[in-house]
């Protein structure tokens, strides 16, 4: 019989967006600086089989894995701060659960049973946990000592219903031992003189309680630290131990939570809870752990630190939300505090831009250009639909013409491409097929593969790999030497659309290099870099995926090295650390 895997589930109460997420992948970070293998899984409650159809601002970022599976955001904390390459499956949702059951009544799987919740949904829930908590971490053979169940929604929604029941099943089946529940809860300040309430988290535990499940440990979201007295208060009416009860309050950054919970001892709770100390963890292990958490140490205090700012405009479609492009947030964060600087992100909505709402609203107009022009750097994400494509195109002309440095992602490529199309090489009609399939000079093409009816799942999705081009230009271009001088990268791509292949050898004519191609076929333009410019580059993928906070995604870098001025000394060898502190790993 193989190990047990220790299993730790983290609900939430009160309000949607307490911090489960942060909170999942705060605890996964803590328990891999003790040496133990972590996985995670998130349950989303909705009915969608993956968040491929949802919108960025309806629902945040989607986050793509290196399967081609389509996530929620929170897989992108899992894989940032436990550094590890999570599958579809690591993702479950009510349309896949419901889908799974379905096929198997189909099948005759039930043996001609009557098909409820109780008991074939939620086995069909606990199954799935299971398998991947055994299955191996992706690229070793370690199978994990711990895996986080994030649990989506709030407890008492209607659509977590099959899932909370599921899990009070689960902590029979594995054992007591093995089990352990997070709820994380709201404290709120209130009044004038910010006096905390604990009413709400005594609720929410009762609803908890009532549904079969007694939380092991609260952590309790709050604007300030906990006063005397709210501890023992919770404990007496939420049936918790005080040394189990956490205060997780505002810190200067997520990076901190880590150090919070730390610091109030959760790793002695869950080390008694769950048994963690008869593990047998090789030595080996155990020192990566420690020099883990001297490196996140490290990153957290520079958060702290008085350093220089570097500013980006970020030009995109979803700026109304900014968890649309939660991912870029935290590759230029962590891009930017590996050159020890501060990023400031102005966010621009590419449509302000644009002629059109120079005449409508003059003001957001020219406050729009303002702040694209007073940044250090420009970065355009990526985006479907027309809505502000040509106020994107017209942020790729000013970061060209003015030497500004320019990040271009996805539709961030492509709209460079179209300026520089229209504007160096005579193509005064170019635009994308996408916005117009009738356009006289498409730049930017349909991918004759794709299906172009179904929308779920039908992209171009996952780890491509992208092979440098054997060029004079390309073999001492800047995103090369970024990469540590590689000649084939694996990065994440979502995307229907490419530049046209027929317009290629005209735009590098007037100096627009692909640099780089996909390996498959080398057909297909994956890395632009401008020549004769501080930093021009644009990928078709979509770097800030793989991005990780010891080991900033190399576009970012590059992109915040010049911003801040570095980029040369960086490429020259030089070391960027100019004071007595631990070194980042880049």
């Amino acid at each position: 019989m193989g190990k047990q895997t220790k299993y730790i589930i983290v609900s939430g109460g009160v309000i949607s967006g307490i911090g489960k997420g942060i909170i999942a992948s705060s605890t996964g970070l803590l328990l891999k600086t003790l040496g133990l293998t972590v996985t995670s899984i998130k349950i989303d409650t909705y009915q969608n089989i993956d968040a491929g159809t949802l919108s960025p601002l309806d629902h945040g970022e989607v986050f793509v894995l290196d399967d081609g599976g389509e996530a929620d955001l929170d897989l992108g904390n899992y894989e940032r701060y436990l550094n590890v390459t999570l599958t579809r499956a690591n993702n479950i949702t009510t349309g896949k659960i419901y889908r799974e059951v379905i096929d198997k009544e189909r099948r005759g799987d039930y043996l001609g049973k009557t098909v409820q919740v109780v008991p074939h949904v939620t086995n069909a829930v606990q199954d799935w946990i299971e398998r991947v908590s055994h299955t191996p971490i992706s690229g070793t053979d370690r199978v994990p000592d711990v895996c986080i169940v994030e649990l989506g929604g709030t407890v008492g929604d209607i659509e977590s219903a099959p899932f909370i029941e599921a899990m009070r099943q689960f902590q029979f089946r594995v054992g007591h031992d093995n089990f352990c529940l997070i709820h994380v809860s709201l404290v709120p300040v209130v009044g004038a003189v910010g006096e905390p309430k604990t009413k709400p988290t005594q609720a929410s535990v009762r609803d908890l309680r009532g549904l079969g499940l007694s939380p092991d440990i609260l952590a309790c979201r709050s604007a300030q630290p906990f006063e005397d007295g709210i501890r023992e208060k919770l404990s007496m009416f939420c049936q918790v131990a005080p040394h189990q009860i956490f205060s997780v309050h505002d810190c200067e950054s997520l990076y901190h939570i880590p150090v919070l919970l730390r610091q109030q001892g959760i790793l002695d709770v869950l080390t008694k809870r769950l048994q963690l100390g008869q593990l047998d963890i090789p030595s080996e292990i155990a020192h990566e752990g420690e020099q883990l958490w001297a490196q996140w140490r490290e990153f957290a205090r520079r958060h702290t630190r008085s350093l220089d700012r570097a500013t980006i405009a970020v030009v995109g479609k979803y700026t109304d939300l900014a968890d649309s492009y939660a991912s870029v947030v935290k590759a230029l964060e962590h891009a930017a505090l590996n050159v020890n600087r501060k990023i400031q992100i102005n966010w621009v909505e590419a449509s302000d831009l644009e002629e059109a709402t120079m005449h409508k609203d003059p003001l957001k107009y020219h406050e729009a250009w303002q702040r694209m022009c007073a940044s250090d750097g420009i970065l355009v994400p990526g985006g479907f639909g027309e809505r502000g494509v040509e106020g994107m195109i017209l942020a790729a002309k000013w970061a060209r013409e003015h030497k500004l440095p320019y990040l271009g992602i996805c539709l961030g490529m492509q709209v460079a491409v179209i300026e520089f199309a229209r504007n160096m090489c005579g193509m005064a009609n170019a635009f994308s097929a996408e916005f117009d399939k009738d356009c006289e000079m498409p730049a930017v093409v349909f991918m004759p593969e794709i299906d172009p009816t179904t929308m779920g799942g039908t992209m171009r999705l996952g780890s491509r790999p992208t092979k440098f081009q054997d060029t004079e230009f390309a073999r001492a271009c800047m995103i090369k030497q970024l990469y540590g001088g590689e000649d084939e990268v694996h990065e994440r791509h979502r995307h229907r659309y490419e530049v046209n292949p027929k317009i290629v050898d005209d735009l590098e004519s007037k100096g627009l290099h692909f640099v780089g191609r996909d390996a498959e076929t080398g057909e297909r333009m994956e890395i632009l870099e401008l020549a004769d410019h501080p930093y021009f580059v644009a990928a078709q993928y979509h770097p800030e995926y793989i991005t990780r906070p010891l080991s900033p995604s190399p576009p970012f870098l590059g992109l915040l090295l010049a911003a801040s001025k570095q980029l040369d000394a960086y490429l020259a060898g030089q070391d960027l650390v100019t004071e007595a502190e631990t070194k980042l790993k880049m």
